[in-house]
């Protein structure tokens, strides 16, 4: 009809976390990869908080992953059973790896992503990683006290999980828990923005 112009309906990103940091990364990341993902289409948020399945501070990148997957798998099961919309799923989580140097530990941090879309296809993403120092290290592996506590104690402050996270309070505010978020979904989205790059050698047209 005239006058009247007709827009698609948003593309529904579903995440598994309620949480400002993490919602804030998603569109983040959508700003930057949202025109090669959908050119011209216009992003929805949904943020449902479910349970990871791990611990609260994972150990080791296969429980950091496997909590990123739980988080998204179960978003998706919430879709079929609700009956919604929802286009992709994702989720996010952060977690530590121990290494040996020199024989020394050494523990560092990782933030992970992993996004599915609704035929099931998926695929994982991380950040950079940042060495922990020893006390606070120690105090999350040995007497296992949650990082988001244990940060809130090294820093002497409340809250930092909700606000620049422990990345921000040890690179002094240069990266925060959303920018590390947000390079592990640009790396876990590449499967669908860059499509092409995933498909079996044979589906691929080299003369592109």
């Amino acid at each position: 009809m005239d006058g009247i112009i007709e827009t698609a309906p948003p593309i529904l990103v579903a995440v598994g976390s309620t949480r400002r940091p993490k919602l804030d990364a998603v569109r983040a990341a959508l700003d930057i990869l949202g025109p090669k993902l959908a050119p011209h289409a216009r992003f929805e948020i949904v943020g449902r908080e479910v349970d990871s399945g791990v611990r609260e501070t994972p150990v080791g990148h296969a429980e950091s992953m496997l909590g990123a997957r739980h988080r998204a798998e179960a978003l998706a099961r919430i879709a079929r059973e609700e009956n919604l919309a929802w286009q992709y799923f994702v989720g996010l989580e952060g977690g530590l790896e121990v290494v040996e140097d020199r024989g020394r530990r050494t523990v560092f941090l990782a933030s992970w992503a992993y996004v599915a879309d609704a035929s099931g296809r998926g695929a994982f993403g991380q950040s950079g990683a940042i060495q922990l120092p020893g006390a606070l290290a120690a105090e999350v592996i040995d007497n296992r006290v949650s990082l988001s506590a244990a940060i809130d104690a090294f820093a002497a402050r409340r809250g930092i999980r909700d606000a620049e996270g422990a990345w921000g309070v040890l690179t002094a505010g240069l990266i925060s828990r959303r920018d590390s978020f947000r390079f592990a979904l640009i790396n876990a989205f590449a499967l669908f923005y860059n499509a092409s790059m995933y498909a079996s050698p044979g589906a691929r047209d080299p003369s592109r």
